[in-house]
């Protein structure tokens, strides 16, 4: 059976590539240099970089094993007092029942609902309020007008 011209050159593609390929492999072997494993260490210093020079054993820190935190770190109790936030109220619907508080620390907008007041709120009244976390992110709770 006749070869087509275009396996032809298919063939003779895949001869020039192998000659290329061998050709650098040849070149590849004169320009080896003989390195020591010394030159192929890289050292990673304090701070995630990579270097050519070990690093220095004075300035090595000790960790102790029991210092070092695997999963989710220990709860803390907060201090009462650190909880109780004041903000002020920019936004409540009485009739939907919910609102939000301009967070005077973070200036971040808690979000409040009515069921969360200890008395009666007005948009731009000046509050305090305590932050817990919901499914959906901050809530106020424990709202009331600051005096």
């Amino acid at each position: 059976m006749a070869e087509t011209w275009n396996k032809k050159e298919r063939e003779k593609k895949k001869q020039q590539s192998k000659k290329e390929k061998a050709e650098r492999k040849q070149e590849r072997k004169e320009n080896a240099k003989n390195t020591s494993l010394d030159d192929m260490l890289a050292y990673v210093d304090e701070n995630g970089n990579l270097s050519s020079t070990p690093p220095d054993p004075r300035k090595m820190k000790k960790i102790k094993l029991e210092d070092i935190e695997i999963g989710v770190p220990k709860h803390q109790e907060q201090d009462p007092s650190e909880l109780i936030r004041k903000g002020t109220v920019t936004f409540f619907n009485e009739s939907k029942g919910y609102g939000f508080i301009k967070d005077h620390e973070s200036q971040q907008s808690i979000f409040v609902h009515i069921n969360a007041l200890k008395q009666a709120i007005q948009e731009n009244s000046k509050v305090s309020f305590e932050i817990e976390m919901g499914p959906k992110g901050a809530n106020a709770i424990n709202v009331e007008l600051a005096s």
